[in-house]
């Protein structure tokens, strides 16, 4: 499990909006079409309030590992082979289309990276929609109204 801290902005029914700090693993996120950018480091992200959180409390936040790692493969692993597999069937095609094997190949190996894009902007607009690709409020960390602790 890929856990984030961030604060309770506002709360809307069941969800909360978390102000985080942008770090790497926003991103291979699946759920990175949800977050609001406020700055290059800050990024609101809208979660289910599990815990109940209150406005300005200290969250934790967390997408499981195996979404995390999916995404992974589909959005960096799945081109890279698009490209090698299109500019292979480009240059093995070359010859009967009449033309030279290296524009083949681009060709091949460009057409096959769009497929690709187009297939993965499906599998992004899908996955918004599947509850099990949403970051998750997992804890309160600290609450502003609670007495603060002596360290």
């Amino acid at each position: 499990m890929v856990t984030q801290e961030g604060i309770v902005q506002t709360i809307s029914g069941r969800n909360a909006t978390v102000s985080i700090i942008r770090s790497e693993a926003c991103a291979g996120c699946a759920s990175r079409g949800v977050c609001q950018t406020l700055s290059d480091k800050e990024i609101l992200v809208e979660v289910v309030n599990d815990a109940r959180a209150k406005e300005g409390d200290r969250v934790e936040i967390s997408v499981p590992s195996r979404v995390l790692f999916k995404v992974s493969v589909l959005i960096y692993f799945l081109p890279i082979v698009a490209l090698i597999v299109g500019a292979s069937i480009g240059g093995a095609c070359a010859e009967s289309l009449h033309v030279q094997s290296n524009l083949a190949s681009i060709l091949g190996g460009v057409i096959a990276m769009g497929i690709t894009f187009c297939v993965l902007t499906l599998i992004d607009r899908n996955a918004k929609s599947k509850a099990g690709y949403h970051p998750r409020m997992t804890r309160i960390l600290s609450n502003p109204d609670s007495p603060s602790e002596l360290t």
